[in-house]
């Protein structure tokens, strides 16, 4: 197979120099599950999680650190909702959602720095990470295909 027909290099890969600053520019906006996780656990994550979701996805099961503010709301309430002093990692159902998207844009309106925790939700639960409800907070079973099983991280 050569390069014309090849679906991975049928466009040739990015000089070195040109892919670093890509991948660091994506760090500085995303962050994942894993991560969010591990900073919330040390008591001192250094931002503030918000669940950009609608009232019933919030009921229906949330992150027990996060705050709650719906995309629609967040022009109007994140004054008085989140700490404009930390930066924003939001986050929405996941990756087939672009509500964090959305989320992260009106913060970044409103001058906050912002990140988006890609897997949103749904990774979240994947990973058999806390979730709360009005039963209180419960973990599921981590998913096999998604995460090793012995733990939350995946050592990268």
């Amino acid at each position: 197979m050569d390069d014309n027909t090849n679906p991975v290099l049928g466009v040739a890969p990015a000089p070195a120099a040109q892919a670093l600053a890509f991948f660091t520019s994506q760090l500085t906006f995303r962050t994942d599950v894993s991560d969010v996780y591990s900073a919330l656990e040390s008591g001192e994550p250094g931002f503030t999680l918000v669940d950009t979701r609608g009232q019933a996805a919030w009921e229906q099961g949330h992150v027990p650190q996060a705050v709650h503010l719906p995309t629609d709301d967040i022009t109007a309430s994140a004054e008085v909702s989140v700490d404009r002093s930390k930066p924003v990692v939001v986050h929405c159902w996941g990756p087939g959602c672009n509500g964090a998207y959305r989320a992260a844009v009106e913060f970044a309106r409103l001058g906050y720095q912002v990140k988006e925790m890609i897997g949103g939700m749904e990774y979240w639960i994947r990973e058999g990470l806390p979730v709360a409800d009005a039963q209180g907070v419960t973990r599921g079973e981590p998913d096999p295909r998604t995460v090793p099983v012995s733990g939350v991280s995946c050592d990268c």
